[in-house]
Order: C-alpha cells, then sequence, then structure tokens
C-alpha cells in the first residue's frame, strides 16, 4: 500500500502537523460492526477523535457514543445528538457530572466501585448501571485493568449493592485491553459475563446488556485479527454461554477501530543533526503534539515523501519542544538522505492524534483535513492511499 497522490499534494500545499482523515473508511468501518456483530449497537469511543464531522457521520449512520467527560457530553448535545444516545463510560466521574449527564437525558453510567454507585445513586436514581470486569490484557499493547474494571467476585458483590442502591444493574462491561491481538480475549471474557448472568439471575436480577468495549485493533507492524474473525468468536461465544436467557444486548465501544486508519499524520522535518555518535531527526509534531503513543512504543509505519524507496538507515526522531521528553523514537529507520523540509507520513494515525496534544511552548498542534473537502477538483476515487 502506498499513499496516494492526492494526499501527497495535500501535504506539499498546506503547513503542518494536520492529519488527513477520510470519512468513507470511518464509515466502512462501523459497517464492518453492524454487519458482523450480531445485534450490536455502537457507542463510538469520542476520546479517540472528537471532531464534530466525524461525529456527525456516526450519528447520521445510527451510531450512539461513549462519553468521559462532561465537555464530551456538551459537544454532542450542541450538535443536537440526544442524551438518549450516550453512554457515561468512565468509571471515575465528578458527582456534579453525573447529576448533568442525568439531567440531559443520559441513562448508561459504568461503574466498578462502591463509592461510584453511591455517586451514581444520588445523583442518577434509578439509572441504568453495568459493572466494569476487568482483564488480564494479556496479548494488548496497553491492558486498561490495573485502572478500571473489577475481580469476578467484587463484579458480583456490586450487582447487589446496585439493586440495593435503587439502580438497575442492566449488565457487565470489559475491555480486553487497547490492540488487542488474541481474538479468543473476547471468549474468555464473555464466559466470565455469563457467570455473572448467571448469578444475577439467581439473585431474582435481570441482567439484558453486555458491553463489549473496545480492543479490536488497528494494523500498525503486526499482523491482527480482522473484524469479521473477533465477530465469529463474539457471535459463537454469545449463543454458546448465554443460552440460558434471551439473547443479551451487545453495546460496543470502538475508538481507535474506528478512525486510526482513517487518518495519516503529515509532519515536516525541521533539523538533522550529529550528537554522540547519533543521528537525530527532529519534525514539527511530537509527543505533546499528536504522538503522544509513542511513548507507549507504540510503531507506526514511518513514510518520507519521495525517498520511500531510498536505502535506510537508523535515527533518533524527535518532536519540536524544548524538553527531552519530546521523543517520539530512540531509533527508528528513516532514508539516509532526510534532510530539513522533508514530508514525513505517519500512516493509520486517525486515533487519539487530534486529541492527544497541547499547546506546550506555544506550538500548536496538529488540525484535521477532510479528504472530502478537498477532493471535489480530483477524481472521485480519490483515497488516503492505494494499493
Amino acid at each position: 500500500m502506498d499513499i496516494s497522490e492526492r494526499v501527497r499534494e495535500i501535504a506539499r500545499s498546506n503547513e503542518s502537523p494536520f492529519v488527513v482523515m477520510d470519512l468513507d473508511i470511518i464509515e466502512d468501518n462501523y459497517n464492518q460492526l453492524i454487519n458482523n456483530i450480531n445485534g450490536v449497537r455502537v457507542f463510538y469511543a469520542v476520546k479517540a477523535n472528537s471532531h464534530p464531522k466525524i461525529i456527525k457521520r456516526l450519528y447520521d449512520l445510527g451510531s450512539s457514543f461513549d462519553v468521559a467527560s462532561r465537555g464530551e457530553i456538551e459537544l454532542l448535545l450542541s450538535m443536537g445528538i440526544p442524551g438518549s444516545r450516550l453512554s457515561f463510560g468512565n468509571t471515575i466521574k465528578k458527582e456534579a457530572d453525573i447529576r448533568f449527564a442525568y439531567n440531559k437525558g443520559i441513562n448508561y453510567f459504568a461503574a466498578d466501585a462502591e463509592m461510584e454507585l453511591e455517586k451514581i445513586a444520588r445523583n442518577a436514581p434509578g439509572a441504568q448501571v453495568y459493572l466494569r470486569l476487568a482483564m488480564n490484557g494479556s496479548d494488548s499493547d496497553w491492558p486498561l485493568s490495573r485502572k478500571f474494571g473489577t475481580n469476578i467476585d467484587h463484579v458480583k458483590k456490586l450487582v447487589i449493592y446496585a439493586r440495593d442502591l435503587g439502580l438497575a444493574p442492566i449488565g457487565v462491561s470489559f475491555h480486553v485491553g487497547s490492540q488487542c491481538y488474541d481474538k479468543y480475549s473476547w471468549k474468555d471474557a464473555l464466559m466470565q459475563v455469563a457467570d455473572i448472568f448467571w448469578f444475577a439471575k439467581l439473585e431474582g436480577i435481570k441482567m439484558t446488556t453486555i458491553n463489549l468495549g473496545g480492543g479490536i485493533p488497528v494494523k500498525y507492524v503486526r499482523d491482527i485479527p480482522t473484524v469479521s474473525e473477533i465477530a465469529d468468536v463474539i457471535n459463537e461465544s454469545v449463543d454458546e454461554y448465554f443460552n440460558f436467557m434471551e439473547r443479551p444486548v451487545l453495546f460496543i465501544e470502538p475508538g481507535r477501530s474506528m478512525v486510526g486508519n482513517a487518518g495519516i499524520l503529515v509532519s515536516r522535518v525541521l533539523l538533522r543533526s550529529s550528537k554522540e555518535k547519533k543521528e537525530w531527526v527532529y519534525i514539527d509534531a511530537g509527543v505533546y503534539h499528536g504522538l503522544m503513543e509513542t511513548i507507549e512504543n507504540l510503531r507506526y509505519r514511518i513514510v518520507v515523501d519521495g525517498k520511500d524507496d531510498h536505502p535506510k538507515k537508523t535515527f533518533t526522531l524527535a518532536g519540536p519542544t524544548c524538553d527531552s521528553i519530546d521523543v517520539v523514537y530512540d531509533e527508528v529507520e528513516l532514508p539516509e538522505d532526510i534532510t530539513m523540509g522533508d514530508i514525513v507520513y505517519f500512516l493509520n494515525a486517525g486515533a487519539y492524534t487530534l486529541d492527544y496534544k497541547t499547546h506546550f511552548n506555544g506550538i500548536e498542534g496538529p488540525y484535521a483535513i477532510f479528504l472530502d473537502e478537498v477532493a471535489a477538483e480530483s477524481a472521485p476515487s480519490a483515497h488516503l492511499a492505494q494499493e
């Protein structure tokens, strides 16, 4: 796969850094979930990329939304999206924000602790809650269960406590870990969720909803399971483990997998230098300006404009700020003749780049350019990349 000539034209004629986004790819990602996971309801994780054009396209397709803060709620409400299409999925919420959300019609809330349930009960009486189960995330790039979720025995106690507080414990949520490479992680999770549902049934509590969370991977360097392969595991597991009840309602919260492959981050080389036998390249994007995830060693595929096939050598790649933390990669293979002014593309960079940015050092982070806005004068088949 190569970067399309249309994207190269955009890169050469606009000030970097920016992310070129393709809404048609996002629509295709949405449809893949709907068409492969039986009866699923999509709650797009707004934190992955909150640009209004993305929100609008997904809303028009029928998507609901997973929100993590009052700010995200206010953004969606300002666009005319009703609270009934939102789920407050953050397990760490301010009481005032719970009350605000409830008063705006939001009725789904996540929790993984007694105190969080108490806050919800005080500020959103009778609300529907789902309890978050911790997963080990062993074959994912970012296991999330050290901070979020709790063990199966604690979840069972929370189910009872939620009922006693007058809430409606409708189900269980989990997250197999960001960038999960093992499709059977969903099978393991659903087996544990079924145990919780059976426990609730014996306690006279009818649970109806499973929130599958996120974790579907985007192709960076490693091979990944396809959405279809993951969906097959989910569908088969639901049929196998929940045959003691009416088929549960399925929610899913894609973030990275909805927008990651729909964006290319465009940057430029500001400086090349040699220091203590190491070659350095500095670009106008960095860990404070769109590339925060590289701190966790997310390895983007990098292409340098016009030098795709040039001989490579090892460089240290860094951002533009006056902070030694602002190093994208300590070692990365780049064209040996890379120099000032070269355009550097980061592929599959539509997630956590536009929202993961600061104004540190007074430097602006990447902005968005949407392919449909600039492709009008080009061929109708203009896309991000071409085979």
